[in-house]
């Protein structure tokens, strides 16, 4: 998967995005900031990201997103976005 690069716009919606992180730190895991934009970015947000992400890479982030970040509604929508029907299960925690 594409790094997506520290500018101005991105470093802003890594801000918004993952708040409780520098910038740099939340774009340093792609898969990980994607699934965060995939649950919580706007339309605008996401045209931006699509600068840099391609169709590939966000089934990528969907097949490596972390369990717990993206909710039932985003993981359905970007599924059947993506053209996969039907919506494969959602990320799971495995403890032990």
């Amino acid at each position: 998967m594409k790094i997506i690069p520290l500018t101005p716009d991105t470093e802003a919606l890594a801000r918004r995005l993952v708040w409780f992180e520098e910038p740099e730190e939340a774009l340093s895991d792609t898969f990980r900031f994607t699934a965060y934009a995939l649950a919580r970015a706007t339309h605008e947000e996401m045209n931006l990201l699509r600068r840099f992400l391609t169709e590939d890479d966000l089934r990528d982030a969907l097949d490596h997103a972390p369990a717990g970040i993206i909710d039932p509604r985003s993981w359905a929508y970007w599924n059947a976005k993506m053209g996969r029907y039907p919506v494969p299960p959602m990320p799971m925690r495995r403890l032990g």
